[in-house]
Parts: C-alpha cells; sequence; structure tokens
C-alpha cells in the first residue's frame, strides 16, 4: 500500500470514529439514549420536590418500596410523614356489592 492510501485510510477512520460519538452524544443529550441500566435499581428515587422559600422545600422520596415526605432546609433533613399505604386485615377484603332496592 502506499503511504498516501495508509493516510486517507487513517482519517477516513477518525472521521468515522468521530461521526459515530457525535451521534452517541446527540442522543444522549435528546433524552433518545437513557442509561437506566447501569445506574442502580430501586434504591432513590425523588418523586417530586417543592421550594418553601428561600433555601427550604419539602420533597416526596421513594426508598425501597417505601413514599417518604420530607422537609430541606440548609443544616436539616426531617421525616414529615411516611406516605406509604397501611395494609389492613380489612382493606384486603373484596367490598361486597351493594343492592338497590
Amino acid at each position: 500500500m502506499s503511504g498516501a492510501l495508509v493516510t486517507v485510510r487513517a482519517i477516513g477512520s477518525l472521521v468515522a470514529v468521530l461521526g459515530l460519538l457525535g451521534l452517541f452524544v446527540w442522543a444522549l443529550r435528546r433524552g433518545s439514549l437513557k442509561l437506566t441500566s447501569l445506574a442502580p435499581k430501586g434504591t432513590i428515587a425523588i418523586e417530586t420536590a417543592m421550594s418553601l422559600g428561600e433555601r427550604r422545600s419539602i420533597a416526596i422520596v421513594g426508598v425501597e418500596g417505601r413514599r417518604l415526605l420530607i422537609g430541606l432546609t440548609p443544616s436539616t433533613i426531617s421525616l414529615l410523614t411516611d406516605l406509604t399505604p397501611k395494609t389492613s386485615p380489612a382493606a384486603t377484603l373484596v367490598p361486597t356489592e351493594v343492592r338497590s332496592r
């Protein structure tokens, strides 16, 4: 092979690799390519958050199947309440049909 042909192949390969890298970054920024399979599953997820004023907020956080309402300040994180529904034996029963007269 001649030196010019090797140079053209090297430049062509470099352009192809940079093009694929650019396409990957574009798809990642656009949101059509998600890498959630690499993240640990089921650990902590912030469902929603709301600001209450200067540097204070509340958030609903999902942690291992539980939903928690927490309060956040610059120096404190406080559990306000557990939003996970409590299941009781009566709640698991299927209600009977109400008959109209």
